[in-house]
């Protein structure tokens, strides 16, 4: 078996790749997209996932915490108390799906220091700051989100900041 296998490999032919699959940005966009489906918001489903050596270290949806109802059991407090989107983040049962990732790795033992974070919607403030404190040095974003602290916050620090069409295509 052994000469087979030597006059074998000696004989393969490694072809060109066509590389005709999706960059691996659109990849963990669609994993971010799927990752969303899970999320019990009545507003806004947003999924989150921290990738580093395109490697899936943590994902993330917003919920509320474990072991508390899910928005589609216990209602929605926002609506309830008229809280308009973008006001009062801290009124709200669920946590936001990067602080859920985030959470997950550190509940882990699973290092974030320069990784990608990849989320359906674009960071607010709160989320930018852990995003920075954890070490993430880029983050891609499907869909805005109007938090101009955001911007301030990711330029200031100097973390990369991609979405919409700025997204990668190869």
């Amino acid at each position: 078996m052994s000469f087979e296998l030597e006059n074998y490999l000696k004989n393969v032919t490694i072809k060109e790749s066509k590389n005709e699959r999706e960059s691996w940005d659109e990849y963990f966009k669609r994993l971010a997209k799927v990752i969303a489906e899970r999320s019990t918001c009545v507003h806004r489903k947003v999924g989150a996932l921290i990738v580093k050596d395109k490697r899936i270290l943590a994902t993330g949806y917003n919920q509320p915490p474990s072991g508390f109802p899910h928005c589609d059991e216990i209602g929605c407090i926002r609506d309830d108390l008229s809280i308009p989107s973008g006001k009062n983040q801290e009124i709200c049962y669920g946590l936001h799906a990067e602080q859920n990732a985030l959470i997950q790795a550190a509940k882990f033992g699973i290092s974030t220091d320069g990784a990608t974070i990849y989320v359906t919607h674009k960071p607010c403030s709160v989320c930018a700051r852990l995003i920075i404190n954890a070490g993430i040095k880029k983050v891609v974003y499907i869909e805005g989100y109007p938090d101009p602290l955001t911007d301030f916050f990711f330029k200031t620090c100097g973390i990369e900041l991609v979405g919409g069409d700025q997204i990668e295509k190869g």
